[in-house]
């Protein structure tokens, strides 16, 4: 079967779209687990499964890590969009799955290579808690910028708004209270008490800081979409770069 250019460059675009995607998955996971690690509150789309993962180290629901319980809870947001839009669920969305399947992936990626970080002092937690806030922020401002299918975090939200007609920043707000009202209420079940470590202080700076960021950051991104809209041409590097060496070695 010969394949045109055109879809030679159509899948070029789509891998290199979906690398970036990739990177930006990464910051935000990268991100997810500084606020983990914060030991001040994990963020909103975090805070649920580590209530799971840490109920799970006591015996009391099945042991699973935090991105395992995350790539759980994405499962059930999908679900719960099929549910609520039936027939208007795109099958296109099902790739959420994936996403949300990597997300999971990479924040016990990510907690395997913080597995040393600890932070003894309040000014060591508030740093890692700011940090953690503001690389999540940049990733998800690229990942926005992508535009491949959605968060399933994001995928609830939208099939609300268009089942409610009630504004997608209203209806974001309604999600996410809803994801910390459920992991405190879990945080009482499982342990008997608020967890500071899972819902706390810097859950709500999360809430605040993340989206106000992106909204500055937002109008400085132009260099993001230039590099978004770029299309690798690895064989003309190639060979770009043996005439060069052929060329200095003469």
């Amino acid at each position: 079967m010969v394949v045109s250019l055109a879809e030679k460059d159509r899948f070029r675009s789509f891998a290199w779209q979906h690398f970036l995607l990739l990177v930006s998955l990464f910051l935000m996971t990268f991100g997810v687990v500084l606020c983990i690690k914060s030991c001040l509150g994990s963020s909103v789309i975090s805070s649920l499964p580590l209530s799971f993962s840490m109920a799970g180290t006591e015996g009391i629901v099945p042991r699973m890590s935090v991105g395992g319980y995350t790539i759980l809870m994405n499962f059930v947001l999908v679900v719960f969009q099929i549910l609520i839009l039936r027939k208007r669920f795109a099958p296109m969305q099902l790739f959420q799955l994936v996403i949300g399947f990597v997300f999971g992936w990479f924040i016990d990626l990510n907690m395997y290579f913080m597995r040393d970080l600890a932070c003894e002092s309040l000014l060591s937690k508030a740093l890692t808690q700011f940090a953690g806030c503001t690389v999540m922020a940049v990733g998800i401002a690229f990942e926005v910028r992508c535009g491949s299918v959605t968060m399933p975090g994001e995928g609830i939200t939208v099939a609300l708004n268009r089942v409610t007609g009630i504004a997608f920043p209203k209806m974001k707000i309604v999600v996410d209270s809803s994801l910390v009202l459920l992991a405190v209420i879990s945080s009482f079940v499982f342990f008997g008490q608020w967890q500071w470590g899972i819902v706390g202080p810097g859950t709500l700076f999360a809430m605040v800081y993340v989206g106000w960021l992106i909204k500055m950051l937002n109008p400085y991104l132009s260099w993001f979409d230039r590099l978004l809209s770029y299309r690798p041409g690895f064989r003309r590097y190639i060979f770009g770069l043996a005439r060069w060496i052929y060329g200095s070695k003469r």
